[in-house]
């Protein structure tokens, strides 16, 4: 694969949304802005039940597929990362990728919080979710599911830690017209994301889903 596409998959930012009903604002954990200090060892298996603005949909993680993966989502998960954040790269049939804060603030210190690699224990299959890369070690924030059956992901190091097991209809309705990020494509591009965050999308991508509320269930 091309270090552009490892690039791309890294991805762009978190847009903002205000699509047709203005998305609500959510709190979120004073501890964010410190990913140092959101170091708690995963359960074996957690289910994720994401509210979003096409629906919900619910991820099962589990844990020995890609430990660190798997620690790493639980933590940004539980203290309310993905809250109110954007789908921001949405292409027919490949994937669907989200997971950078719409505030500039938190989503500085993430860019520098990776982890380590996981060995990659399970095909990057259909509605299978994975840590998006640039490179060895550089796992982050940002995630992705797979559309369709993107096996020749595997090889490059892409590690699913889990796969929605519940509403991949609504994952399949997420909505697509900007497709790719700038230049390539007519989505968002990265560096203004990064740098302004939510306020960026308000105006040019208004009608991009995104993420209400992501929640651990029991």
């Amino acid at each position: 694969m091309s270090m552009t596409l490892r690039k791309s998959l890294l991805g762009a930012a978190v847009a903002v949304a205000v699509s047709i009903i203005a998305a609500p604002a959510f709190s979120q954990s004073a501890s964010l802005a410190n990913p140092a200090a959101l170091t708690e060892k995963a359960p074996a298996a957690y289910k994720v039940k994401f509210d979003t603005s096409k629906g919900p949909f619910v991820i099962q993680v589990n844990r020995d597929w890609a430990p660190n993966g798997a620690d790493r989502f639980y933590n940004l998960v539980k203290n309310g990362f993905y809250d109110n954040v954007r789908f921001f790269r949405v292409v027919t049939g490949f994937m669907v990728q989200f997971g950078i804060s719409g505030d500039p603030k938190l989503s500085a210190p993430w860019r520098e919080a990776r982890i380590p690699d996981d060995p990659v224990r399970q095909s990057n299959k259909r509605g299978y979710i994975t840590f998006a890369t640039a490179g060895p070690n550089t796992r982050t924030t940002q995630v992705f599911i797979n559309f369709g059956n993107n096996t020749f992901l595997d090889s490059q190091g892409f590690a699913p830690f889990g796969q929605v097991i519940s509403g991949m209809n609504v994952v399949d309705a997420l909505n697509a017209e900007y497709g790719e990020g700038a230049p390539r494509g007519r989505g968002p591009d990265q560096g203004r994301l990064q740098q302004e965050g939510n306020a960026y999308l308000a105006k040019d991508f208004a009608r991009m889903d995104f993420v209400r509320k992501a929640t651990i269930e029991n």
